[in-house]
């Protein structure tokens, strides 16, 4: 599984957020690991260096083999808030459209 981190100006790409993304990532979706080719985390501050509630925003998009990709959206007052609400939301999605293509 590729995890591929994009953030826009207002947010520092560093090494310890990498980090932190990769392994909040590979924990929520380990279990997909074999079906998912590429992850992409987009995180955004909405507000850029305005203080705001809810400003962050992380969009996961997740690349399934043979299938289309799928993405979702959270909001949160934190990165690290955003990073885990949008992989809670990705990995529900997941579990729903696996097992419905299981059932088939």
């Amino acid at each position: 599984m590729i995890i591929q981190v994009n953030t826009d100006s207002s947010i520092e790409n560093d090494s310890a957020l990498t980090a932190h993304v990769e392994s909040v990532v590979e924990k929520a979706l380990s279990r997909f690991g074999d079906k998912i080719t590429r992850v992409e985390v987009h995180l955004h501050d909405e507000n850029a260096h305005k203080p705001g509630e809810h400003d962050k925003r992380c969009l996961l998009e997740v690349r399934l083999a043979g299938l289309q990709p799928q993405a979702v959206t959270q909001h949160a007052d934190t990165t690290h808030k955003a990073i885990a609400g949008a992989c809670d939301k990705m990995k529900n999605l997941l579990e729903s459209l696996l097992g419905r293509l299981n059932q088939h």
